[in-house]
């Protein structure tokens, strides 16, 4: 069953990052001291590449064992592969560049200098996934994730950004690829968003991670914070589908918050 969200607020989007940061290297670390390894799935935009870089500057860094971290992306912009509009590459350059990876670890979407088609690169990575969660399953026959057998590897975080418009990877509101239910990656040709074509985990998928982070800064998505936190639906609000198996965390700044339903309501000291 999906968690009930937990809503955590910063004054502002400086704070938040810092504290985004330490909490995912402790949760990083936690889960390393229980599995031996640790999986996060990263999300572009301006807070998740933010938060990448508090990781960069954060002293605590070095207590990860970057080499057993697996890496995977919620979504990707189907353009060339050094482009800059690429999830991967402005990652590369906040922080992962600077670790001592696995690069058999890392599990990058396709481009589209590999792939013809958006279809095609969602349809590489689906099988990734299929594979990773293949052998994760040979090597842990107590595997304890029964939503989605075989098809996906276990998610310990997964992180989100939300757009005003309540979209969340790139799954947007009414549009085919939040309505779907049982591919693990969808190819999208007509995003609102350029660049309009991509590739992007469900909301299966997203729902099947362990911990759902939100990450969200500003005045401008306060809206989208609001609807998604009051209960709306996830067709038209697709930032209220994101849900986490065992917690759902929304790590928001005052500007966001200021539609956030009272009950909800939970303030962080300026220091965390």
């Amino acid at each position: 069953m999906s968690a009930d969200p937990r809503v955590s607020i910063h004054p502002d989007s400086s704070v938040l990052l810092a504290a985004i940061a330490a909490r995912l290297i402790t949760k990083l670390v936690d889960t390393q001291d229980r599995y031996g390894d640790a999986t996060i799935v990263l999300t572009g935009g301006t807070m998740g590449i933010g938060t990448l870089r508090a990781v960069a500057e954060s002293p605590a860094c070095r207590a990860v064992d970057w080499s057993k971290v697996n890496v995977w992306w919620g979504d990707e912009r189907f353009v060339a592969e050094d482009s800059p509009d690429r999830n991967v590459v402005q990652a590369r350059e906040a922080l992962l560049d600077q670790l001592p990876l696995d690069p058999s670890r890392v599990h990058v979407p396709g481009d589209s200098d590999h792939f013809k088609t958006p279809d095609d690169a969602a349809e590489d990575y689906a099988r990734q996934l299929a594979e990773a969660a293949a052998r994760e399953h040979d090597a842990d026959a107590s595997d304890d994730r029964a939503d989605q057998p075989g098809l996906l590897p276990r998610f310990d975080v997964l992180l989100l950004g939300v757009g005003p418009d309540a979209h969340v990877a790139s799954l947007f509101p009414e549009m085919a690829g939040i309505r779907e239910t049982k591919p693990t990656v969808v190819g999208v040709t007509n995003s609102p968003k350029p660049p309009p074509e991509r590739i992007t985990l469900t909301l299966p998928a997203l729902k099947s991670a362990g911990e759902v982070w939100m990450l969200v800064a500003g005045e401008d998505k306060a809206g989208a914070v609001g609807l998604a936190l009051a209960g709306a639906g996830p067709v038209q609000v697709p930032a209220a589908g994101a849900r986490g198996r065992n917690r759902t965390l929304w790590l928001i700044d005052a500007d966001a918050a200021a539609q956030v339903p009272e009950n909800l309501l939970r303030k962080e000291p300026a220091s965390a």
